[in-house]
């Protein structure tokens, strides 16, 4: 296994791409802007994804599945929706292949297997959901509903990143019902929170929680809530959203209720997704050079036990012992005994797959009754006695944890830079990147003209924002909060 990869100065781009291809994350498909997802990379979605499922359920919701395909009369039925995705859409026309009567061996599209209608092949849910939902309240007995669904959706993209952005990706979006508009809107809310303590606390990616501007909400919101991350090279990652929908696909597919008054009003909506671009997040806020670097909450592997310089029986009998005192804790620990490749190549191994601990067992130790430990996050070595290596490695991954997301928030908060005027603005943007904290006038056009001339836009408005009264930074007009900008995956 090669260790080398691309320094992140010299390249940032192939330095994430490098890291996906040699720690054995994902590959590309023979679909162009499709991507194999690899076992060890589904290793880590699958800890993000029982984590997510596990809080989902702590707040009341459950699983379904619904249909792939999307009629597209359904599609078209909420406006917004239909008109924002509709350059990303896969559509199917037909049902049928044949034999090519010109080219032996060959299918060809059978023309006489045309669709009545052509079918969406989802790249949200909001439709085929909310057809159903028409038929499952009556009244407000039948309210809330309060369902999630992991499932894949195909957004045709032209340009594709594994991870980040690929034409079919996997993700779970949350979709919900209810009798008032305070409800919907705290479900929106509830779930926002959701995400940002699931970024903080187990990706260790610290995250700005607020809300997005009118020209960039999600299509068919009245309201979209949104966390932003910040990358290694200065540019945000919007990490997760929530929506409050409003009545809008209530109308649009006819979903009313009768109150408790016994009269019928349409229903409030909410949804709320995130997806596997959530481990592209988490290899560009934690990653070096020499490779992956995983928060051990989410590392499928949390400590690797190497015997040196080869396995035997009584190297072999020691590592068991503490790989089963470390399981009991509910710790995933490996022990390599793979005796065709030497403890060097092994190290670079682990290292270039971000394990977090990384334990040196060999004979010279037992003597000694010590163990080498080797922490990923930091790269130090110690030895530690064998008796006191299970507390020891426990602490350690809460201590490896807690740097983690230390390091990635004190990057963070040196890259906000509040400016006063456009000149600052383009030189922040240009020069030092991050976020840069600006007064803005509230207007899509004068949004519009800063991304078009700085190819920053409005990350979000904050949540917590104070009431700041100023000017614009770009067109002077009276502003009375500050919003973020940046540059954007």
């Amino acid at each position: 296994m090669a260790k080398e990869i691309t320094g992140r100065e010299e390249n940032y781009s192939q330095w994430y791409n490098d890291i996906v291809k040699k720690a054995g994350l994902a590959e590309n498909s023979a679909v162009r802007g499709c991507m194999v997802i690899k076992p060890y990379g589904y290793a880590i979605w699958e800890k993000m994804r029982d984590q997510l499922d596990k809080m989902f359920k702590e707040t009341g919701h459950v699983n379904a599945y619904f249909p792939l395909f999307v009629p597209k009369s359904l599609f078209e039925a909420e406006e917004k929706n239909a008109e924002g995705f509709a350059k990303e859409c896969a559509v199917v026309t037909h049902y049928r292949l044949k034999n090519d009567p010109d080219q032996p061996g060959k299918l060809m599209i059978d023309p006489e297997a045309k669709l009545e209608e052509e079918l969406v092949v989802r790249p949200t849910s909001e439709a085929i959901i909310w057809n159903t939902y028409r038929d499952w309240i009556q009244s407000y007995r039948d309210l809330p509903i309060l369902i999630n669904q992991w499932a894949n959706v195909v957004r045709w993209e032209m340009r594709t990143r594994p991870f980040l952005r690929t034409a079919e990706f996997l993700w779970q979006e949350g979709h919900t019902a209810h009798a008032s508009k305070e409800e919907a809107i705290h479900e929106a809310r509830q779930m926002h929170d959701v995400y940002a303590t699931f970024a903080e606390d187990f990706m260790a990616m610290p995250v700005i929680k607020g809300f997005k501007t009118e020209s960039e909400r999600f299509a068919g919101a009245d309201d979209t809530f949104t966390i932003e991350a910040l990358m290694q090279d200065g540019k945000a990652l919007q990490a997760g959203t929530s929506h409050f929908l409003g009545q809008n696909f209530a109308k649009a597919f006819d979903v009313t209720f009768s109150n408790d008054k016994n009269e019928n009003e349409y229903v409030w909506a909410t949804s709320w997704g995130v997806s596997t671009r959530l481990i592209g997040g988490l290899i560009m806020t934690h990653s070096d050079d020499e490779g992956l670097v995983l928060p051990p909450k989410l590392a499928p592997i949390q400590v690797v036990i190497v015997p040196i310089p080869k396995p035997d029986e009584a190297l072999i009998e020691k590592a068991q012992e503490i790989a089963d005192s470390l399981k009991a804790l509910g710790i995933s620990v490996k022990i390599d005994t793979d005796e065709t490749k030497r403890p060097g190549f092994k190290f670079a191994e682990y290292e270039m797959k971000g394990v977090p601990v990384r334990l040196g067992l060999g004979k010279r130790d037992l003597e000694n009754k010590t163990i080498e430990v080797a922490r990923r996050d930091t790269k130090e070595k110690m030895s530690i006695e064998i008796d006191n290596i299970v507390p020891y490695v426990e602490q350690l991954l809460i201590d490896i944890q807690t740097n983690l997301f230390n390091r990635a928030k004190n990057y963070r908060d040196n890259h906000i830079t509040q400016v006063e005027n456009f000149d600052q603005f383009k030189d922040v943007i240009e020069n030092k990147g991050g976020f840069v904290l600006a007064h803005w006038d509230g207007t899509p056009e004068t949004e519009d003209k800063i991304k078009e001339e700085t190819k920053a836009t409005i990350r979000c408005i904050p949540i917590d924002a104070p009431e700041e009264h100023g000017v614009c930074v770009y067109s002077g007009r009276p502003s009375n909060k500050k919003v973020l900008f940046a540059k954007a995956y």
